[in-house]
Formats: structure tokens, C-alpha cells, sequence
């Protein structure tokens, strides 16, 4: 029997997030990593083929952190309800991950996507398809059929809640994440606002 990893997967992909929120994507190194967690540097490499394939894998690391409780927000009953809850979540839950939310903020451009592995970027993919699958279905649900209508949608949950935390979002070098207590609030009711116009067209 093999001996079991001393660090585990979760630890190096956090420890890339902080890395990465701390000092930006070119500082997310193989070598920078396994010093981060007192690792040797062939643990890195032993779980990861390159840099690529460790900047695709944090990247979904913490998508997935984040989409589990995003997603969940539009199962509420209500509609309008639920497009609330949703873009209150991107704020809430960006206060409570500053580390994620920096990293997030950024887009996966900044992190050499065009270099991932052929399978972590199908992942991604499908990881998109599925958000927007469920974005497609609130909007089904609030009537709203039209272009300009499924747009407002995705506005409300989407470009809305990310435009006032990339507004609050301070630079990495400033240390904590503090953001107005009033933002996820703000968040909340905007969604609800754009939601309740009459999308029934």
C-alpha cells in the first residue's frame, strides 16, 4: 500500500487561490505553491502536468466553491424571490471568500485558459452551460421571452451583483475585503427591480 499524500488536493489549490489573489496569476508558480504549503516541489508537480493544468484546476476549485450556493438561490419558489437571493449570494458570499472572490473577479483569461488541458476546459464549459441553463429557467419562469427580456435576467443576477462588488472590491494589497454592509441589500433589491418590469414579451 502507497502512503497517503500529506497534502491533499484542496490545500494546494487553496494555497494557489491565496497566492493568486495576493500577488496575481503570473505569481501562481508550481515552486510558489509547494513553498506556500511547506511542500517539496515534486508534490506539485506529482499532482499537476504543468502550470496550466494547476491554474485550470484552482480556477475551478473555486468556481465550484461558489456555484454550489449560487445555484441553489434559483430553486426559490418565488421568481422575483429567487433573482433576489441569487445576486445577494454573489456579494454575501464574496465577503465571506475574499481570497475566491479576487481570483473569480479576475475571469479566466487572466489564468491562461487558452493553455488549459483540453478536459478541464470542457469542464468549464459544462460548469457555463449549466449557469446558463438556470438562468434561462428564471427566466422562463418571471415570462420573459424576448431578447431584451432574458438579458435583463442575466443582467440582474449576473452583471449587476459582479459590477457593485468589482466597484467595493479593493486592490489585493489592501489586505482584507470589506464591503459596505449594504451591499449585498443593494444587490437584492436591484435584482427584484429589474425582474418585476413587465417581462411578459
Amino acid at each position: 500500500m502507497g502512503r497517503p499524500a500529506k497534502f491533499d488536493l484542496d490545500q494546494l489549490l487553496d494555497a494557489a487561490i491565496e497566492i493568486a489573489a495576493r500577488s496575481g496569476p503570473a505569481a501562481v508558480t508550481m515552486r510558489a505553491v509547494a513553498a506556500a504549503v511547506g511542500a517539496p516541489s515534486g508534490s506539485v508537480y506529482h499532482r499537476f502536468a504543468g502550470r496550466p493544468a494547476l491554474l485550470a484546476a484552482m480556477w475551478l476549485h473555486a468556481l465550484d466553491r461558489f456555484q454550489g450556493g449560487y445555484l441553489e438561490k434559483f430553486g426559490e419558489p418565488d421568481p422575483l424571490s429567487a433573482a433576489a437571493a441569487a445576486a445577494r449570494h454573489v456579494i454575501e458570499w464574496s465577503a465571506d471568500h475574499p481570497s475566491y472572490a479576487r481570483v473569480l473577479a479576475r475571469g479566466a483569461a487572466d489564468f491562461d485558459i487558452a493553455d488549459w488541458p483540453a478536459a478541464q476546459g470542457e469542464e468549464l464549459a459544462e460548469r457555463n452551460r449549466r449557469t446558463a441553463d438556470t438562468i434561462d429557467t428564471l427566466a422562463a419562469r418571471l415570462g420573459a421571452t424576448a431578447p431584451i427580456n432574458r438579458d435583463r435576467v442575466r443582467a440582474a443576477v449576473v452583471d449587476l451583483p459582479y459590477a457593485l462588488l468589482r466597484r467595493h472590491l479593493p486592490p489585493a494589497e489592501d489586505g482584507a475585503v470589506e464591503l459596505p454592509p449594504y451591499l449585498g441589500e443593494l444587490a437584492a433589491q436591484s435584482a427584484r427591480a429589474l425582474c418585476a418590469i413587465d417581462v411578459t414579451s
